[in-house]
């Protein structure tokens, strides 16, 4: 079976292909399609984001289709950037400016009051519409530099305490562990495992 991964970032691509390599499935992305139109993020949360681009790739695709909405929430900064991550300094994808404008708004703020997590929400489409979610998180802290040459966004900056590293310093084998995305990833695997024997309408998801 052919499964559409719905994004066009090669490190979100990389990571999930990894993640999704046991199941069996044709893993493919939007880069094989690429007729299929950008999908606005514009929803509220994660889930409503994931979703929506879940469906829309499916039933453009004519394929199952998967879709992540992941984002990092800075408890100092009340959530934030959220469901912003990916724009947070004002051009999508911009790792650099978003990096740089988080530590610009942290400067100064002790290391106790730097606590993070990563958020994850992963979701599996049908091209008839049916949908199923799971989520997953990673704590942290935010790092007052930049550590680390692996990994996208905001890893360079997300510190995991009991491994004393960034995620950016992490080697792919462990981050694909504990990621947000790892743990996310878990919970769509058992989703797309019953699709192997043809899930119904209305199945139950996985838990998030």
């Amino acid at each position: 079976m052919k499964l559409v991964l719905a994004t066009r970032n090669r490190g979100k691509i990389k990571e999930l292909s990894a993640l999704l390599a046991p199941l069996g499935y044709e893993v493919v992305s939007l880069e094989d399609f690429p007729g299929v139109p950008e999908v606005p993020e514009d929803g509220a949360t994660f889930a409503e984001n994931a979703v929506k681009k879940a469906v829309a790739v499916a039933r453009h695709t004519g394929h199952l289709a998967l879709a992540d909405d992941s984002g990092l929430e800075v408890d100092y900064l009340g959530g934030a950037p959220g469901v912003l991550s990916a724009r947070f300094a004002g051009e999508h994808g911009n790792d650099r400016a978003n990096n740089e404008k988080l530590l610009a708004l942290l400067a100064g703020v002790p290391p106790e009051k730097r606590t993070a997590r990563f958020r994850c929400v992963v979701a599996v489409a049908t091209p008839a519409g049916e949908v199923w979610t799971a989520e997953g998180s990673c704590e942290g802290v935010i790092a007052d530099t930049p550590r680390g040459e692996g990994g996208f966004g905001y890893d360079p900056l997300f510190y995991v305490p009991e491994l004393g590293k960034t995620f950016a310093e992490l080697d792919p084998e462990v981050k694909n562990r504990l990621s947000h995305r790892a743990r996310a990833l878990a919970g769509a695997r058992e989703i797309l495992a019953r699709f192997k024997d043809g899930p119904k309408s209305g199945s139950s998801p996985a838990a998030s």
